[in-house]
């Protein structure tokens, strides 16, 4: 899972794990900023991890129309630009499957969730940070000579009434999915990493760094007051995640026109849906994308009342969604 060798493993510390440092190369990147160019007209990717964020990031990111922070912005995700005058400009083109085992393929060209590196500097409680988050998008944007970003950050999640309030005329995908299958997801992934960690101390000090606290060792569950299931190994508290996770989307973004609802098993097996989101998201010329399902898999021991009442939001979701768009 972990190919960084020393000095690069160094380098990342060096750049990640230290606030102030964070902070100083923000500062740093904004001598780059150009104000006379912003735009609002974005694209906001956002659910559960595991629920196909990754794979809509990366079907929207061929369009050509957006930029996105790539692995080739590591491991000063802050200063994109003043980064990239010290970064290779060789175009890498060496595929290998990323460490989640899911099928997907990346190289340091592939667009990733490097986002939150921000929210971990700068708080979304405070004002003053949606000005610097217009201004770190923008710094994206000239970083890739684009007037689009494109974000896929799952911890979004936490703040999608933020994000549009920022950007009120962009679009946000919430991804959701079958929510046994999706939680059975989840808890391998999280048992993946866990296990895997434990033969290298980088990996967890990595997801630390870069915000990936969905699973695996730095795990925080994004609905954390009053669990009824608090064993991350038991699948009841994934499905506990998904219900009042997606249920809160449900009752707060189901009638807003700038979010999006996008079921994960309709997007794989319905060819219209594709077409659909290109056209809700403004992009003109249509394209194919391979969008395939993930086999289905099977586990004792969830709550029958508890996936009973998954199925339900689950079947609302689909009711909002753009299957019926």
């Amino acid at each position: 899972m972990n190919n960084y060798s020393r000095l690069q493993q160094l380098l990342h510390q060096f750049a990640l794990s230290s606030k102030l440092m964070r902070e100083i190369a923000f500062d740093v990147e904004n001598t780059f900023l150009n104000e006379s160019h912003y735009s609002d007209n974005h694209v906001f990717v956002s659910g559960l991890a595991r629920s196909g964020t990754t794979i809509l990031l990366n079907a929207l990111f061929e369009s050509g129309e957006f930029s996105s922070l790539s692995y080739k912005d590591m491991p000063f995700v802050l200063a994109p630009n003043f980064w990239s005058r010290f970064s290779s400009k060789r175009k890498d083109h060496n595929f290998i499957e990323r460490a989640h085992g899911d099928g997907i393929k990346i190289s340091t060209e592939s667009p990733e969730a490097f986002e939150e590196v921000f929210w971990r500097t700068f708080s979304d409680k405070s004002n003053n940070s949606k000005k610097k988050f217009q201004d770190y998008v923008q710094l994206i944007n000239q970083k890739y000579s684009k007037t689009r970003y494109l974000s896929k950050n799952n911890q979004n999640i936490r703040r999608l009434e933020l994000i549009s309030q920022i950007f009120p005329c962009s679009k946000i995908l919430i991804p959701f999915r079958d929510p046994v299958q999706h939680s059975i997801s989840l808890l391998s992934q999280h048992i993946k990493f866990i296990n895997e960690s434990k033969e290298d101390i980088f990996i967890n000090k990595y997801m630390k760094w870069i915000g990936h606290t969905e699973f695996g060792p730095s795990y925080q569950p994004i609905k954390d007051c009053a669990l009824i299931y608090d064993n991350y190994f038991d699948i009841n508290h994934w499905l506990e995640q998904w219900l009042r996770t997606y249920e809160d989307c449900l009752v707060k973004f189901s009638n807003k026109q700038n979010f999006i609802f996008i079921c994960y098993e309709s997007l794989c097996n319905d060819s219209s849906i594709w077409p659909s989101i290109l056209n809700k998201v403004g992009i003109e010329e249509i394209y194919e994308f391979n969008f395939i399902e993930s086999s289905k898999k099977t586990i004792t021991g969830a709550d029958k009342d508890l996936e009973f009442k998954c199925n339900e939001i689950y079947q609302s979701l689909h009711r909002h969604s753009l299957l019926t768009a």
